[in-house]
């Protein structure tokens, strides 16, 4: 196993270097045509999976998108995906929490216990949005995400092509990793993609209503999430792997 995932690093480290100056279309082709049926993108529906799911749409219209519904998304979201569903003509599979662990959860530790501690909220997270995403993507090799290098400090080291440290076996791929959000908006302009309404109100990162909001003149596009948190990174642990017990020292 060590030896596999070693050379499977290797080849993930050379196809982000091949990748690294080429066009996000580029990579989503090579993808599609790789693995086929067993790639998904894996969207919330915010502006940088807006963008990606457009530009594998035009590649394959046939592309397999995947979303978790956490249970607290906001309506606008919900609009969004139907919306998304009229234009595109596309299936959405949608993951949900698993029903026992979710009604565990909350007896125990009520319905917003998010913002009395972070251990809290990172089971929360666990449940509502990992937890799922991790079942979508059981019998996939590869999936695409929306992550950008200018998201968060955690996201600055995000290479379009990575080994999925939280799911091995995986490849992911992240094809807008150095795109900027200036890049991002003037791509759904100039295609008039559909995007959430909350941008307009003020919104940079879009998740579940208790957990986010609209951010002031000159906070970081991160600040809304889970804006009562200081000092750590603001992952919900789908993406990035967080030493927490070493933050919470």
């Amino acid at each position: 196993m060590a030896e596999l995932l070693t050379r499977n690093r290797l080849d993930a480290e050379a196809l982000a270097a091949a990748f690294e100056s080429r066009p996000a279309t580029e990579l989503i082709a090579w993808a599609i045509a790789e693995f086929g049926s067993d790639l998904a993108i894996a969207t919330s529906f915010q502006n940088d999976g807006m963008v990606i799911l457009d530009l594998a749409w035009r590649i394959d219209p046939g592309v397999r998108v995947i979303t978790v519904d956490s249970g607290r998304l906001r309506p606008e979201t919900f609009e969004l995906i139907d919306r998304v569903r009229d234009r595109y003509q596309i299936a959405i599979e949608v993951f949900s929490p698993d029903a026992f662990d979710l009604e565990q959860f909350v007896a125990a530790n009520g319905v917003n216990p998010f913002y009395r501690s972070l251990d809290l909220r990172l089971r929360c997270c666990e449940v509502r949005k990992v937890e799922p995403l991790n079942r979508a993507l059981r019998g996939t090799a590869a999936w695409i995400s929306g992550q950008r290098r200018g998201q968060s400090l955690s996201r600055r080291a995000v290479r379009k092509v990575e080994i999925d440290e939280a799911r091995p076996g995986l490849l992911k791929l992240n094809p807008l990793a150095d795109w900027s959000a200036e890049a991002v908006w003037a791509y759904i302009r100039q295609h008039d993609v559909p995007y959430n309404d909350l941008y307009d109100q003020g919104f940079t990162s879009i998740g579940c209503a208790p957990c986010t909001r609209a951010i002031g003149p000159g906070e970081d596009s991160r600040a809304g999430r889970w804006w009562w948190e200081t000092g750590v990174p603001k992952e919900c642990g789908i993406h990035c792997q967080v030493d927490w017990a070493t933050i919470r020292a």
